[in-house]
C-alpha cells in the first residue's frame, strides 16, 4: 500500500503538472528546451495515455488499449501481455510469434521473477530474437506479465521493461482499490437495509394487520405506505437522492410509526424549500430518524418529539435530527463513530451501526470536514447534524 500511494502521489505532484504545462506549451507554440525535454515529455505523455485502461482491472479490452502506448514507452518491436493463464494482448508486426508468449512467460509467471529468453525464428526479415519477461503484480501476487519483443535484450531494454511494469502495477492496485471501495460502500448500504428490515417491518405490517377489521380503509393507506416506502429503501440504482425524496421516505417511515405508537410520538419538521432539490448520499438520512425514535420513545411514559431542520446554509444545506428522549455518553458516541464501539439495543439490534455508516459515508464522499456532529448527554436528548455541500462535482441525484 506504501507503495501505491508513492506512486500515486509522484504522478500528482510531478507527472500530472507537467503534463498540463508541455499541453499549454503546445497550444502556444512554445519551445520545449531541446530534445531530452522533449523526449520526456512525449514519454509522460503516452504513459497518460495508457493509465485509464488498467484503471478497470487487468482485462482483455482494456491490455489491447494499452498496448500499442506501452509498446512506444519501451520502443520495441512488439509487446505481449498476459494474465495467469491467457495471452490478452499483442502488439506488433510480428504476431506469429504470439502463441509462444505463454511459453516465454511460464517461468515468470510461476516465480515473479523478470526472465530473459531467445526466440527461435526462421523468417529472415523478423527482427525477433530475444524477449525480456517481467511480472504484472498486485499485493505481492503475480497476476500477468509483460513481453518485450526484440533484435537484442539490453539491460537498459531490461531496466525500462521493470520500470514499465511497475507502473503498470501502480494502476492494477488503484483498480483494485477502486473496485474494493465499491464493494464496501455496497456492504454498508445492505447493513443500512438490514438494520431497517427485521423489526420495523414485522411491526409495521402488524400494525396495519390492527385496522383491517376496525378501520379497513386506514389499513389501505398505511400499505400503500409500507409499500412506498420499502421500494425507496430497496432500490438498486443511484448512490445519490435528493433531500426531498429522503424526506418523502421519512414521511412515510414517520407515518408508520405514528400509527403503532400514536399520541407517544410527535414529529415536527422545518424545511427550507431552496435546499429540497440538494443531492445527498441515498438513505443518509433514515438511520438517524430511526435512531432518534427508538431513543425519543425507550424507557418513557410521556410522548416522544422528533425534530427534524433542513436549512440553507449558504454553500452548504444543514440537516439536524434531534429527539428529547434518554440521550447518550458523548464518550460512547465518540468511540462509536470511531468504530472502537458498537453498544446493543434491549432488541438487539447495533444502536449505532446507522449512525457510525452514515458519518463514514458522509466522510467518503465529501471529506472528512462532513462527518456528523452529534450533540448529547445522558438524560438531555441526541441531535445529529449532517451538513452537506449543495453542490459538489461527481455528486448527482439518480
Amino acid at each position: 500500500m506504501n507503495v501505491v500511494i508513492a506512486v500515486v502521489a509522484t504522478l500528482l505532484v510531478t507527472w500530472i503538472p507537467a503534463l498540463v504545462w508541455w499541453r499549454r506549451q503546445q497550444g502556444r507554440g512554445g519551445d520545449l528546451g531541446g530534445p531530452a525535454r522533449r523526449a520526456t515529455f512525449e514519454t509522460l505523455h503516452t504513459a497518460s495515455r495508457a493509465a485509464p485502461a488498467f484503471r478497470a482491472g487487468l482485462t482483455e479490452q482494456d491490455a489491447q488499449k494499452a498496448a500499442r502506448h506501452l509498446r512506444v514507452l519501451l520502443d520495441c518491436p512488439a509487446l505481449a501481455i498476459t494474465d495467469r493463464e491467457r495471452l490478452l494482448a499483442w502488439d506488433g508486426e510480428h504476431e506469429h510469434h504470439a502463441e509462444e508468449v505463454l511459453g516465454h512467460a511460464g517461468v515468470t509467471l510461476e516465480n515473479g521473477r523478470t526472465q530473459v529468453h531467445d526466440v527461435a525464428c526462421d523468417l529472415l526479415d523478423c527482427p525477433i530474437r530475444r524477449v525480456v519477461v517481467v511480472p504484472l503484480a498486485t499485493d505481492d501476487r503475480v497476476v500477468g506479465s509483460l513481453a518485450a519483443y526484440g533484435e537484442d535484450t539490453p539491460a537498459g531494454l531490461i531496466r525500462a521493461a521493470e520500470e514499465v511494469a511497475q507502473w503498470v502495477d501502480a494502476q492494477l492496485e488503484l483498480a483494485e482499490l477502486d473496485h474494493s471501495r465499491t464493494l464496501l460502500m455496497e456492504a454498508e448500504m445492505r447493513a443500512l437495509r438490514a438494520q431497517i428490515s427485521p423489526h420495523f417491518i414485522y411491526n409495521s405490517l402488524t400494525t396495519i394487520a390492527s385496522f383491517v377489521r376496525s378501520d379497513p380503509e386506514r389499513a389501505r393507506e398505511l400499505l400503500l405506505e409500507f409499500a412506498g416506502f420499502t421500494r425507496y429503501s430497496f432500490r438498486r440504482h443511484g448512490d445519490f437522492t435528493t433531500l426531498a425524496e429522503e424526506l418523502r421516505s421519512i414521511d412515510r417511515y414517520l407515518l408508520l410509526q405514528r400509527a403503532r405508537f400514536g399520541e407517544q410520538l410527535r414529529v415536527t419538521l422545518r424545511i427550507a424549500p431552496e435546499v429540497l432539490p440538494v443531492a445527498v448520499p441515498f438513505l443518509c438520512l433514515q438511520p438517524l430518524v430511526e435512531n432518534a425514535v427508538r431513543h425519543g420513545l425507550q424507557d418513557r411514559s410521556e410522548p416522544g418529539l422528533i425534530t427534524i431542520v433542513a436549512e440553507d446554509a449558504g454553500s452548504d444545506c444543514l440537516i439536524s435530527v434531534e429527539d428529547d428522549g434518554i440521550g447518550m455518553d458523548p464518550e460512547d458516541v465518540r468511540r462509536l463513530l470511531s468504530g472502537d464501539v458498537r453498544p446493543l439495543t434491549d432488541d438487539g439490534d447495533a444502536a449505532g451501526i446507522g449512525l457510525a455508516n452514515v458519518d463514514d459515508r458522509l466522510r467518503q464522499v465529501y471529506g472528512p470536514e462532513y462527518g456528523l456532529a452529534v450533540e448529547t448527554g445522558p438524560g438531555a436528548g441526541t441531535k445529529v447534524i449532517v451538513r452537506v455541500p449543495k453542490y459538489r462535482p461527481g455528486v448527482t441525484a439518480s
